[in-house]
């Protein structure tokens, strides 16, 4: 169906002479294949309509293309054309005052420095950020950079402070996708505070709900951790050859963490030679795509692993289940997400 309407767009623009009418085709069907994890094939789409339509095409759909093509090539670990994206949208989106454009734009570099691990700097330009989108009534910015923000706190090991930023994006986004990522990065930060319950009432809602594939692939890595957390080796196992068989649609990011968490769940098992195999080809694809905080966190724990998984029950990853003491603030957002899930 996509495809078919990109194909008349294209016949109609030419017939007409109006390359403005490529645009929305364009932008769907390259929504469409990020959706499904094609996200080269996105990349290509995207760059052919801003390579054809240039100067011809309406600013706001030169903006919303460059700003979509940063996020795709984000997703594959192409950091430095993903902060060229960026920037392009950001200088258009500013010479036509769109406020929310340069905004969003900022928040892609952020993200950029998120994932090359500049956490400090990418937290002081989400601040910064989220400071004008509240004093400016942005709130489609305001609650992309709550998200953000919560998930660099969430790096930083500041998990208790990123929680409610992460349950205010959840509040503030008003389509389904985006909240149901937020859903997820709760559900991580939950787990990594020892509460596996909320983590899996989170993680579970978006398995349920979610029709995006990196949302789907991310929670089902989640859930298999929660297993292993728990000490459910049956509930891993079938975790993990659930994840297994979707190996080929991961992209780097997802496939890295799912290295890296089925390698935790086979130390806590006491499996410690599939566990160096596997945080060992984590790493290879880290190191391959430029994942730096990845990097740093597995060769950690392959550390300690290569010394017998002495050093590596004192990461927090692979320590056992312990009693869940919350801040008031994530009490009270455990609390709205029972009620979510009831």
């Amino acid at each position: 169906m996509h495809l078919s309407s990109l194909v008349h767009a294209i016949h109609d623009a030419h017939r007409l002479g109006e390359f403005k009418l490529l645009a929305p085709a364009f932008l769907a069907y390259a929504l469409f294949l990020e959706e499904e994890g094609h996200y080269e094939e996105a990349a290509d789409v995207l760059e052919t309509l801003i390579r054809t339509g240039g100067e011809q095409m309406v600013a706001g759909d030169r903006t919303a293309g460059y700003l979509r093509l940063g996020r795709v090539r984000r997703k594959v670990a192409r950091f430095d054309d993903a902060q060229v994206a960026y920037q392009q949208a950001g200088e258009i989106a500013a010479k036509q005052g769109d406020r929310l454009a340069v905004l969003l734009s900022r928040i892609g570099n952020a993200n950029v420095l998120h994932y090359r691990g500049n956490l400090a700097e990418a937290e002081r330009c989400l601040r910064g950020v989220l400071d004008e989108a509240r004093s400016g009534g942005q709130r489609q910015a305001e609650a992309l950079a709550e998200h953000t923000l919560g998930s660099v706190l969430d790096m930083r090991g500041q998990i208790d402070e990123g929680v409610p930023h992460l349950w205010r994006a959840y509040e503030l986004y008003e389509d389904e996708p985006s909240r149901l990522r937020a859903l997820q990065d709760l559900g991580m930060d939950f787990l990594a505070l020892g509460d596996a319950a909320s983590a899996e009432r989170a993680l579970g809602e978006v398995v349920r709900r979610s029709t995006q594939q990196d949302n789907v692939l991310n929670a089902l890595v989640e859930l298999m951790n929660c297993a292993s957390f728990r000490r459910d080796r049956l509930g891993f196992e079938r975790r993990r050859q659930e994840c297994d068989s979707r190996v080929a649609d991961m992209p780097p990011n997802i496939l890295t963490d799912y290295c890296l968490k089925s390698g935790i769940g086979a130390a806590r098992f006491g499996n410690h030679a599939k566990a160096r195999a596997l945080l060992s080809e984590g790493l290879a694809v880290a190191s391959r795509h430029g994942l730096h905080e990845f990097e740093f966190r597995i060769e950690r724990i392959l550390g300690g692993v290569d010394d017998g998984c002495d050093a590596a029950t004192q990461i927090d990853e692979t320590t056992a289940p312990s009693p869940v003491e919350h801040t008031e603030a994530v009490r009270e957002v455990s609390a709205s997400l029972a009620a979510l899930t009831a």
